[in-house]
């Protein structure tokens, strides 16, 4: 008889754990969300950690200025602003061919044998749509950068034969309202990138197809002349850093980074090359390996 109770005992104790393990248990069915109901919005940013923003969602082009909570639609179509030869992604927008600043918002573009920039200078308040250039080839490669309020200079790269093809810049200095072509550089090779970093002191960098040194020219005034730069460098990187990218100012010298291009191996093709100028681009000496993110 004893032993019967006990037996009845251990049943009810196993059974009330059992019963306290599955009501604790979270249910599957509660682990389904139930739909929401608010629809998306129609825009989302590219970048959302950043206040300034654009959208190319819908094939509609908008643009926020307080990191989503509003956007703005621009007066432009989203497929303009890719024609002329670009085989990238359309999902974003080309490399330097737009500014976004809290005073500037600027978009460079092709149509009808023409080069444009729309802008604004008030958050997207207006736009102004502005013609730099009429009768160019179809471009391919293409920049466009304020350096202060009044000068900004345009870039571009057009009518491209197999590794050949000519290259213009523009420039402005009353805010990007009127623009003027400099002289030209009369290097016929490809364009890859280019900059000033004043008022007078420009560059341009040619070669991307398999190039065995970097091709550097320069401007002291404003691109009235152009001259090719002295680029020094040391034998252990000779065919190994060929590629020059647009100087930049680097305290009281100017600095310059070049890669290794498409087919650079070296250190997993991972680094670059530092190279300084205390000439004003004149001539370059190497001052370091650095990393591509740094």
């Amino acid at each position: 008889m004893k032993n019967i109770v006990l037996s009845i005992a251990t049943l009810i104790i196993v059974g009330l754990i059992a019963g306290l393990f599955f009501y604790q248990m979270p249910s599957k069915h509660a682990e389904v969300q139930e739909p929401n109901d608010q629809a998306a919005p129609a825009t989302q940013p590219l970048y959302a950690n950043e206040t300034i923003d654009y959208s190319l969602q819908n094939d509609e082009v908008s643009i926020t200025f307080d990191k989503g909570k509003n956007w703005l639609p621009i007066p432009i179509e989203k497929e303009v602003l890719f024609n002329g030869e670009y085989t990238g992604s359309k999902e974003e927008l080309i490399e330097n061919s737009y500014i976004l600043t809290k005073k500037r918002v600027a978009f460079l573009y092709y149509e009808n044998d023409t080069i444009k920039m729309l802008s604004s200078t008030d958050q997207g308040e207006s736009w102004q749509k502005t013609v730099i250039s009429e009768h160019y080839p179809p471009i391919r490669f293409r920049k466009i950068a304020f350096i202060n309020k009044h000068f900004g200079y345009v870039i571009i790269s057009g009518d491209r034969t197999m590794s050949q093809e000519m290259s213009s810049v523009f420039l402005t200095h009353d805010g990007g309202k009127s623009w003027n072509e400099t002289n030209n550089t009369n290097v016929t090779r490809l364009v890859a990138d280019g900059g000033f970093t004043n008022e007078q002191t420009g560059f341009l960098s040619f070669g991307i197809l398999n190039p065995e040194h970097p091709d550097l020219h320069v401007t002291k005034d404003g691109g009235a002349n152009w001259s090719k730069t002295e680029i020094r460098i040391p034998k252990k990187y000779n065919k190994i850093f060929v590629i020059a990218e647009a100087p930049f100012k680097d305290g009281n010298d100017l600095a310059m980074l070049i890669n290794q291009g498409s087919n650079g191996d070296y250190l997993g093709g991972k680094v670059k090359g530092k190279f300084l100028s205390k000439d004003e681009g004149k001539t370059w000496e190497f001052d370091r390996e650095v990393q591509l993110d740094e």
